[in-house]
């Protein structure tokens, strides 16, 4: 049986099983992920990071998770009760659920059951993932607004212009792979990576996807909607609690579903490197390590970002998704169309095409450095700001007095010489006791 039918014969209780190891995945790696980011960074700044909660301080995670329920819960009296409470919960849902189409491991055997490691396989499994992890900018726009303060609405707004920007790039970088593997299926992408992994055959959509998913989870150097130097802590500035510790948990969860998405899509899934899928390698339970190994080294370039790049400015920002990753998306999946176009009329390998794309790359760059230097603008030229304003000259000499000052002067002098009219009322008072 295939996929499909592997998962459709499953039983009940096993359907459950799935369903909640899956829904256990995403808080158990936010628990680890959080110490192993503090560890890791604190490493990079010459610092041990937390080493007071058990074992080498691998403990603090778990006591913090057990400490934010009972903290004081603290609500503004101007927000919206009711969207206070479930901003949240819809961050935190849909992350969750994006874990069900990704495929963990082939076919194995659960207490005598056949059955493959996933939940659900759907012909378009890659827009469940996609939809999964976009829709929980709703939970961070209403946590801003319902929160009845600007600094959290600010933080709110700036995510979903974001997530919006960066979801069309990320979008056009998954449009590539579903060209090259003719399927919106997780499993037969991860199928159609047998005979060469997509992160080095669309080297362009795996770059652009990788930017994309640091923008889309709204991590460093992108946190932009919880920038601290400039809107204190962002959409929630105003939670505490446990409704403080669920945006975070959903921020972990969806780095630990891009992570995956990433491995499916462009590093072979569950797949050991170098050897075919009827390789003792890639059967059993041992292409579940492979799997989680490519997710944590995609998860440490996450960590690594954090300890290395200082945050962008928001127009930065805007100007690299709008202006760079969306036009290079466009043109990429122009490029891959005409390459499987070629590919379905004529017999040419991928190796092939591969040597020539290689050379018209070539090409370009040389192309490009016959251009002419950019001219040197004119010094005597008036700068400009950012905002268009003119700048004065170097050279200005503010004149000693204006026209305005003059004509104040010469009244000033006038007045002066005239002599002081004396009142008949003050002549009669003279001599007056």
């Amino acid at each position: 049986m295939n996929r499909v039918e592997l998962l459709a014969d499953d039983p009940l209780w096993l359907v459950l099983l799935k369903v909640v190891v899956i829904l256990l995945i995403g808080p158990i790696l936010t628990i680890f992920l959080i110490v192993w980011e503090r560890k890791a960074v604190g490493r990079m700044q010459n610092r041990p990071g937390p080493n007071r909660v058990g074992p080498g301080g691998y403990l603090q995670s778990l006591a913090d998770a057990i400490k934010l329920p009972f903290k004081e819960q603290v609500i503004p009296d101007t927000a919206d009760r009711k969207l206070y409470f479930l901003a949240p919960v819809i961050a935190v849902v849909p992350a969750l659920i994006g874990l069900a189409a990704i495929p963990f491991g082939p076919e194995v055997s659960i207490f005598g059951e056949r059955t493959v490691l996933q939940l659900v396989e759907l012909p378009v499994g890659v827009l469940l993932v996609l939809a999964g992890a976009s829709v929980g900018v709703y939970g961070i726009v209403l946590a801003g607004w319902s929160s009845g303060s600007p600094y959290p609405l600010l933080g709110g707004l700036r995510s979903a212009a974001q997530v919006i920007s960066y979801e069309i790039a990320m979008g056009l970088a998954i449009i590539g792979v579903a060209l090259y593997a003719q399927s919106l299926s997780t499993g037969e992408i991860v199928d159609a990576q047998q005979g060469g992994w997509f992160f080095y055959l669309l080297l362009p959509s795996f770059v652009i996807y990788m930017i994309s998913m640091v923008g889309e989870t709204n991590r460093a150097p992108f946190d932009l909607p919880e920038a601290e130097s400039e809107l204190v802590g962002g959409f929630h500035t105003e939670y505490s609690s446990m409704k403080f510790a669920m945006f975070f948990l959903a921020e972990y969860v969806n780095m630990v579903i891009v992570s995956a998405f990433a491995t499916t899509l462009f590093l072979g899934g569950y797949m050991f490197p170098f050897v075919g899928a009827d390789s003792a390698l890639n059967q059993g339970w041992l292409p579940v390590i492979w799997f989680f190994a490519k997710t944590f080294l995609l998860l440490f370039g996450f960590i690594w970002l954090r300890g290395t790049l200082p945050r962008f400015r928001y127009d930065q920002f805007m100007k690299l998704g709008w202006k760079v990753l969306v036009p290079v998306g466009l043109i990429w999946i122009v490029v891959i169309s005409a390459i499987r176009a070629v590919r379905n009329d004529a017999e040419i390998s991928t190796g092939q095409i591969l040597v020539v794309g290689g050379i018209v790359i070539a090409v370009i760059v040389l192309l490009t450095l016959l251009l002419p230097e950019r001219e040197i603008p004119d010094e005597d030229a008036v700068p400009t700001t950012g905002g268009d304003y003119p700048v004065p000259p170097l050279d200005l000499k503010v004149p000693k007095t204006t026209p305005r000052r003059k004509a104040l002067k010469a009244k000033a002098r006038s007045s002066a010489k005239e002599p002081a009219a004396v009142t008949p009322a003050k002549e009669g008072s003279d001599g007056d006791v």
